[in-house]
């Protein structure tokens, strides 16, 4: 059986989650603003959520309409078999969005949606209850411009969140936003990468897991693992075709510094529950004493506004950066930062820029080549 999928991912990361999605044989792929839509069945479903890295999730679409009225809302969805899709006993929450719609209440939306599925399980269960305490269907809706679609969460908790990082310092930069930033430094099997402000050590880790082609949900479970279109055996077979894939061999290496010893444990830490301890290492250092070798990939998400609460502070940092790059020149610096006047401080035009979103935070991404 195939089935219409919906990958979100952050604004500016679209080309790169395509290109993974077009790797694990999806087919009729189409990219738009902040998402990626595809077709494939059970094991495509499996294969996204443990392999995607800039991916938030992966939504079955099971039907797109317009509706103008709520009871045009009411009746599209409860047209949808969801007798087929959720046991009697299934936990159903709904969460929704609504963008330039006539039904512009989400709370109102979300009731109607809800009533909906409601009456269908009932009449396709021949139940007069639905007790909700079993396994978990996450419903989500997206009406936008009047258009309606209905979807189905097979991942659960979002894809960011990887199994690795229990703990993290103040703001730390997402997993899924510091994949693509790799993607974007082309972290290649023998990559030598350096983080100044490591934090966490997110962008190492993900630099790491990349390199090692290690699939980044190996480690977590997803809401699909219940789902009775998508049989143990399917995520089974799918784990073990991952962990296959997985190059030990790779000659990658890792380097984080920060200025908090507390993080730099926390980083090594994380490392190690990722499956890449032996090829990170992390110290304590100031961005000022940063020395890389020529041949690293510079990757750095430095303090900034919120982050650090102090501008000038952060335009120090950036200004003692460029001083250490100016004097240690790499092989390319992809720095991500909110700071519209990042070059100004650094001391140095990017050769090119990338427009990204760190949550709700519009950011560049400078690269210096």
């Amino acid at each position: 059986m195939k089935f219409d999928l919906i990958a979100p991912c952050y604004f500016g990361t679209e080309s790169t989650a395509a290109f993974e999605v077009r790797r694990l044989g999806a087919e009729n792929v189409q990219v738009t603003d902040g998402r990626i839509a595809f077709c494939g069945g059970a094991e495509l479903i499996a294969a996204a959520n443990l392999n995607l890295r800039c991916a938030e999730r992966v939504l079955v679409l099971l039907k797109s309409y317009g509706a103008f009225t709520f009871d045009e809302l009411f009746d599209g969805v409860a047209a949808i078999p969801w007798e087929e899709l959720l046991p009697a006993d299934a936990q159903f929450p709904v969460k929704g969005s609504s963008l330039s719609s006539v039904l512009s209440s989400v709370p109102a939306c979300q009731s109607i949606v809800k009533k909906a599925v409601v009456e269908r399980l009932k009449k396709g269960h021949r139940v007069v209850m639905l007790p909700e305490t079993g396994a978990l269907y996450k419903i989500r809706f997206s009406i936008r411009k009047n258009q309606v679609e209905i979807m189905l969460d097979t991942s659960g908790d979002g894809l960011h969140k990887r199994g690795y990082r229990r703990n993290a310092t103040g703001a730390p930069i997402k997993e899924t936003l510091a994949a693509a930033i790799a993607d974007l430094g082309r972290v290649r099997r023998d990559s030598r990468v350096a983080d100044p402000f490591c934090g966490s050590g997110t962008l190492v880790i993900e630099a790491a897991q990349k390199a090692m082609n290690i699939a980044p949900g190996l480690r977590r479970r997803f809401a699909a693992e219940h789902y009775s279109f998508c049989p143990p055996a399917v995520w089974a077979a799918q784990r073990e075709k991952a962990l296959a894939e997985v190059k030990k061999d790779a000659a990658f290496e890792g380097v984080g510094y920060d200025i908090d010893p507390q993080a730099v444990e926390l980083a090594a830490q994380n490392a190690r529950l990722a499956g890449v301890g032996d090829r990170c290492r992390f110290e304590a250092a100031e961005v000022k004493d940063f020395a890389p070798a020529p041949e690293q990939i510079v990757l750095a998400n430095p303090p900034y506004g919120e982050r650090l609460g102090d501008l000038a502070a952060a335009a120090r940092l950036a200004g003692e950066l460029g001083a250490a790059l100016e004097k240690h020149p790499v092989s390319g610096a992809y720095i991500i930062t909110a700071d519209a006047d990042f070059e100004k401080h650094f001391g140095k035009k990017a050769n090119r820029r990338r427009k990204l979103y760190n949550g709700m935070i519009p950011c560049q991404v400078y690269m210096y080549f």
